[in-house]
Parts: structure tokens; sequence; C-alpha cells
């Protein structure tokens, strides 16, 4: 199997847009002149729900705003439906996995995204993809069956995506996205998380839709924090019939030796901010992981004993993918090659898109603009991708 060789894509929920207008805007003041950069060029959509709602209840909007996409020659094939709301709110943090997904307003707005999806995207490509919640987040009291609540509700997500496909011609495929500190965030647990699924599904004779419509979106930055082998895990995920979907190529912040690199940790101290959520994981040389859930400057200063004796940390902070190091501190990117070259070889073809949506948050004043550095992402994924 190659790589896919659909235009690239970045995720514009870099740049905010909570009417039609403002990711309008958002296209012109920063994906075509990314693109005057690179040449060719997917928009890979973050369409927050008072977007979504206002093309599908404006008369025209929908039509409207799929012209100007081709009027730009903006190709579209996969969208970003986990931020529901505000993505650039002050304070965003835990928030980014409400709702989840027993809740209606998830199921309904996943669907409308997959409404919007079928009409922009082109003849030619053929199915689209969203990515989404993985299911909620540990941290927040759940019932004992929430598992299965939100297993029911994808399955008839599934159910309507089926029918979706019937009315349109048009195939949209959810991708469900592990992330640490979440329901599903290792590669065991969504293993196991979609035997469930699949369990439910063949007691409701939804089983196929299932197959054909639920899979993963592989977000490299996510599971090289869990310090997994990336290769391991999307060869796992292959193995028990999971399909991923959409990969996410995107990189973490490492740190090694931190009980004496006091200056790594000064730096990291910096990373420590009020917007995003930036879960902190730590492995001891006998493999202990340690888990913090969110990056704090006092953390990176004076780290617990325990904490300040693993051999190296990683932090949930997603980073240029272009950057091997950031002054003393260290990236993912040797798991970002990892996760590419191990792509290659799956019988499955998924979406490829560059998911830095942190650049207005990244400390430094030297930091290029956000057209420069989102184009030097792309021409190194080209150059990544060419390698392989």
């Amino acid at each position: 199997m190659t790589l896919s060789t659909l235009p690239l894509s970045y995720c514009s929920n870099v740049h905010p847009g909570l009417t039609v207008e403002e990711v309008l805007r958002g296209l012109a003041d920063f994906t075509l002149p990314v693109r005057e950069q690179v040449g060719e060029l997917a928009a890979g959509l973050w369409l927050a729900q008072p977007v979504i709602e206002e093309l599908l209840t404006t008369d025209g909007r929908l039509d409207q705003f799929a012209g100007v996409l081709q009027d730009h020659g903006l190709t579209t094939y996969t969208f970003n439906a986990f931020p529901y709301g505000n993505f650039h709110d002050a304070r965003v943090k835990e928030n980014v996995y409400l709702p989840d997904w027993t809740r209606d307003s998830r199921v309904q707005y996943t669907l409308d995204c997959a409404r919007v999806l079928a009409r922009l995207l082109p003849a030619d490509i053929e199915w689209g993809s969203l990515s989404t919640v993985p299911l909620g987040f540990k941290e927040f009291d759940h019932p004992v069956d929430f598992q299965d609540q939100c297993a029911q509700r994808l399955i008839d997500l599934a159910q309507s995506l089926s029918h979706l496909r019937e009315e349109t011609g048009r195939t949209i495929r959810l991708a469900v996205e592990p992330e640490p500190f979440c329901v599903i965030e290792t590669t065991d647990e969504t293993i196991d998380f979609f035997q469930r699924l699949r369990k439910l599904a063949a007691g409701r004779n939804l089983l196929d839709e299932v197959y054909d419509f639920i899979g993963v979106c592989y977000d490299v930055c996510h599971q090289a924090v869990e310090f997994e082998d990336v290769a391991d895990s999307l060869r796992r995920l292959q193995a028990a019939e999971i399909a991923i979907n959409k990969v996410h190529i995107s990189c973490a912040i490492r740190v090694e030796n931190p009980s004496t690199n006091e200056e790594a940790r000064r730096v990291l101290a910096t990373y420590a901010e009020p917007r995003y959520l930036h879960q902190t994981m730590g492995r001891s040389t006998d493999g202990t992981i340690y888990r913090l859930v969110d990056l704090t400057e006092n953390a990176a200063l004076n780290p617990d004993p325990d904490f300040a004796a693993a051999d190296e940390w990683r932090i949930h902070f997603h980073v240029p993918v272009n950057a091997e190091s950031l002054g003393p501190l260290q990236t993912t990117r040797p798991d970002l090659r990892a996760a590419l070259a191990t792509v290659k070889t799956l019988a499955d073809c998924p979406h490829l898109e560059v998911e830095t949506y942190t650049w207005e948050v990244l400390p430094g004043a030297e930091k290029p603009s956000l057209v420069d550095g989102l184009a030097e992402e792309i021409r190194a994924t080209r150059r990544l991708l060419a390698e392989l």
C-alpha cells in the first residue's frame, strides 16, 4: 500500500472561526497564502457547531460556501469534528471533550458535519473523514455503563452514515481520536472498546455498518506521549481490523534526563499556558509511567521527586512538525517518521493531516508568522513523505 495521494491538508482549528464569515476569512488570510507558498493544498476544516448550524439552516449558505471553496480550488475531504465550541476561548482545557459521546448534541453535531462534508466532498474523492472525541475525559465523573452508552450512540451514527450514503452517494467515515487522559487513550483501550462496540453492534444487526463507518484517527503526538511504540501500535490496530481512517501528523515535546537538565525544565515552564490541556507523562528506567493531567510552571520547575527521577518526560503540546528540537527541548519527530513509515505498509490508506493547533500559544517572540510556520510544516512533511 502507498501513502494517500490526496493533497496534504493542515487543520484549520489553528485559526478562529465561530461564523461562516470568520471561517472564510481564515481561509483567505491563512490557507490561501500558505498554498501560494507550497502549491497544492487541501482545506482540512474545523467547523464549530455554530458554523455547521449556520450552513445547514440559512438558505443558500452551504451552496455559497461550497462555491467559494470551488472558486479558490480548495479540496476538502476531512473535518476535525472534535472541538464542538470555541476552540480559541481564553480557557479551553478539559472543556474540549464536551459534549461527550453520551450526549445527543455530540451525535447531532457529528451527523451534521457529515452532511456538510458530503456536500463539499469532490466527486472524484471516494470518501470523507471526521475525527472526533475519544468518548470523553477520564477525569470527569461517568456512569458505570458510560462506554456502553457511547457505543450505542456510535452505532446509531454508523446507521445514519449508511443512510446518508444511500441518500447522497457519499461515504463519510468517523475517526475516533485516542488522547492522553481520555476514556480511550492507549492502543489497548482502543482495541478493547472496539471489541465492545462490535459486540453491541452485532446484537443490533449493524455490525457491517460499524466496520464500514467507524474507525480511528491516529494522532502521532498522542501515542508518543503515552510512550507507545507507534509502529507496533499501528500494526496492532490493523490486526484488530480497526480502520485507521485518518492520521494526524503531529509532534510532542520531550525532555531527556529532567532531574539534571535544569535548562530544559526552565524552557519547558514557558510552555505552561492557560488555554489548552498539556497532559504530561514521565517514564522511569524500569518502565514505570508517571502521569500529570496538565503541565504547570511549578511542575516543570519544581517537580515531584518521583516525577523528577523519570529518565524522560513527554508533553502533549503540539509543536511544529519540522522541529527536531526547540532549544534544549527535544521533540517526538522520530516517532512521526516511524508512524508514517508504518502507515505506508498498512492495507488501509488513511487521510493525512498536519495538526499543529498551538501556534498562537507557542512561547517566544521570534517564532515565524502563522502562514510561514504552516508553510514550512507542509514542506517538511512532504520531504518526509518523499523519503518514504
